[in-house]
């Protein structure tokens, strides 16, 4: 089924110089990028994207934490479309916990926080955001892009896919 979802490179993947390195996994898998913006996010967009429901499920203190995380510098909104899209790039990002995420995941390869120190601190930098599901997805997408950001092309290798 063809996808579209969201992926967000947060603060410390933009400023540790990853932008390309993310990007080239997801293309390498015969993904596609239809949208791709630099953001600087205000306290509204992040509250917005960190929902109250996450402050339900994981406390405030996290809550608050996430949103000072996505303002602290530029983010990477980026839309990838492709056949069952949200779960390949759940699988290709790894474990939200740094200390789980496999290796030659984004975040097993990339991140530097332990599972201790993000569950001490409630708080680890994970370098990247991906819709977890269809609903999210949708709604995230409506959140970071306007319909007139979103683009349509064919990748040379579509024709053998589709």
């Amino acid at each position: 089924m063809l996808q579209q979802t969201l992926v967000l490179i947060k603060p410390d993947g933009v400023e540790r110089g990853l932008i390309g390195e993310i990007v080239k996994r997801f293309e390498q898998r015969g993904l596609k990028i239809v949208g791709m913006k630099m953001v600087h996010v205000d306290n509204s967009l992040a509250g917005k994207h960190y929902t109250e429901s996450i402050a339900e499920k994981h406390g405030k203190r996290v809550r608050d934490y996430l949103t000072n995380y996505l303002t602290s510098g530029p983010v990477i909104a980026i839309i990838i479309q492709g056949s069952s899209a949200i779960s390949i790039v759940r699988k290709i990002v790894g474990s939200t916990y740094p200390g789980e995420a496999d290796i030659g995941t984004i975040r097993g390869d990339y991140t530097h926080a332990s599972k201790e120190y993000v569950k001490k601190n409630n708080q680890g930098h994970n370098l990247i955001h991906a819709s977890e599901n269809e609903e999210d997805a949708k709604k995230e997408l409506s959140l970071w892009f306007s319909i007139d950001e979103i683009h349509e092309y064919k990748l040379s290798h579509e024709e053998h896919i589709y």
